[in-house]
């Protein structure tokens, strides 16, 4: 597999609503979206990631991944990570943006698998690769910070770069008021387990924290419902509804996928690293006196730090297994963020690579993280499989980049949603501790799956449909 050329830059006019600029490309298969949500309110996020059409894909299922590359097709049961690093091929030199050309796409949550020893007792029934990445050497960045934007391509001849302009012009047509909806939600939202399973899962993992077996687990729940249509309208709705700075849409041949994910997994600049782990949750008000005392409030929450505190240090841990020794530092620790709909204490882990580690081996050794397994981590995961019904797919995974220059950003796959087969899934959960309370847990796990459950209704028949769900069957 050839490698990429050197990656050429090219000034296109800037817009600010990436979205609706790249809307026409977004039903192609492997259309990829990372997507900062910059021109909503309150929005933090700097760079916005558009590719499209790769020269190749790998897709891993189980023990074996496909990698095609055109017309030369081949299956290997080498490690995921081996045959990504063959297929970007020698690194780059740094370039000035982010990403140069190179690897987009999803690392679910049970990529794992292939490096660690779990049970199997969840049942696998989305059918969805543990990894699916495509090699690029096209594609759109946004700078909102800079208000600039370029199309950046590898080796493409010129008529394809034509095109590739063509599409990328700013459709001076397309306002929000004038984009009709053509995704439509067709049934009730069906939860997969009941209140009364979700609280015996709850005992038996208060159990397990007594008995010492682990200090903290990560208790999902998912949530379901009959859909046809458009999936990046979906996904339109749902940044509306819910932006965040680590959103992405991944139109996969098989599913899309829709994430409007507050949480930054892994982000790798030179040999710089940082996660920003999230911990503590409480659901905005909308009353800003009140909202100040809710923050308050989880700032000095003893379980809430001590929540966050463990999965700090579970990823101190995982960081430092590929960084320099003495590198990795905590330079913020019980931070205070807002988003749409909740409220998150936050904390962020530095470190240094260390020479001859590059970032897939850094993902490798992180993957799935800890902020959304537990601690300690292999443990925490042994009981997800034991009390969660269902395999997580893509929910906990991780999306995201990795430039041939190096340089990765990755997210935690939450407030994600996935399409396949005309049905609607999303998962919410939250960390379970020794001194958790049902109740509390519970409504945390709804206040996360609010934004994504007004895809499946209008407000006062998601409220309605929430509060039933609190009834014990």
């Amino acid at each position: 597999m050839h490698p990429l050329s050197e990656a050429t830059l090219i000034d296109v006019e800037y817009w600010p609503d990436t979205a609706l600029r790249v809307r026409r490309l977004a039903s192609e298969p492997w259309f990829v979206f990372l997507d900062s949500c910059r021109q909503a309110p309150g929005g933090r996020g700097r760079w916005d990631i558009v590719a499209w059409a790769p020269r190749a894909v790998l897709e891993t299922r189980g023990a074996m991944t496909r990698v095609a590359h055109g017309a030369d097709v081949f299956a290997s049961s080498d490690c995921p990570f081996a045959l990504l690093r063959a297929a970007l091929g020698p690194p780059s030199a740094p370039g000035p943006l982010p990403f140069s050309g190179g690897a987009i796409g999803m690392f679910g949550y049970d990529l794992a698998r292939r490096w660690e020893r779990l049970p199997a007792r969840a049942r696998r029934d989305i059918e969805l690769p543990e990894m699916a990445v495509g090699i690029y050497d096209r594609a759109l960045l946004v700078d909102h910070d800079a208000g600039r934007a370029w199309f950046v391509h590898c080796g493409l001849p010129a008529t394809q770069v034509d095109a590739a302009l063509a599409l990328l012009e700013v459709p001076r047509s397309l306002t929000p008021a004038v984009l009709a909806t053509r995704f439509v939600v067709t049934s009730a939202v069906a939860p997969e387990i009941s209140f009364a399973d979700y609280a015996a899962g709850f005992a038996r993992i208060k159990r397990y924290l007594t008995d010492g077996d682990c200090y903290q687990v990560n208790y999902t729940q998912r949530f379901s419902a009959a859909a046809h249509g458009e999936a990046f309208d979906a996904y339109q709705r749902l940044r509306r509804l819910n932006p965040a700075p680590f959103a992405a849409f991944l139109n996969l041949p098989d599913a899309a996928i829709l994430s409007s994910s507050p949480e930054r997994f892994i982000e790798v600049r030179g040999s710089a690293v940082e996660t920003r782990p999230i911990k503590g949750t409480r659901r905005r008000t909308g009353d800003g006196a009140a909202d100040a005392a809710v923050v308050a409030e989880l700032a000095t929450s003893v379980k809430d730090r001590a929540e966050n505190l463990m999965i700090v240090d579970l990823l101190r841990n995982d960081l430092g297994r590929n960084c320099a020794v003495g590198s990795v530092r905590v330079p913020e620790l019980f931070t205070v963020e807002s988003y749409a709909r909740v409220h998150h204490l936050v904390s962020s882990v530095r470190g240094e690579l260390r020479p001859g580690v590059d970032a897939l081996e850094l993902l490798r050794g992180c993957l799935p993280g800890g902020s959304i397994t537990g601690a300690p981590k292999l443990r925490a995961m042994e009981i997800i499989e034991e009390l969660e019904p269902t395999r997580r797919a893509v929910y906990c995974g991780a999306l995201g980049y990795l430039s041939r220059d190096g340089q990765m950003d990755t997210n935690i796959a939450i407030r994600t949603l996935l399409f396949q087969r005309e049905r609607l899934y999303c998962w919410a959960g939250g960390g379970i501790v020794i001194d958790s309370e049902l109740e509390a847990e519970y409504q945390e796990s709804l206040d996360k799956a609010a934004a994504m459950l007004s895809l499946f209704s209008d407000a006062a028949e998601r409220d309605a449909a929430l509060a039933d769900l609190r009834e014990p069957r």
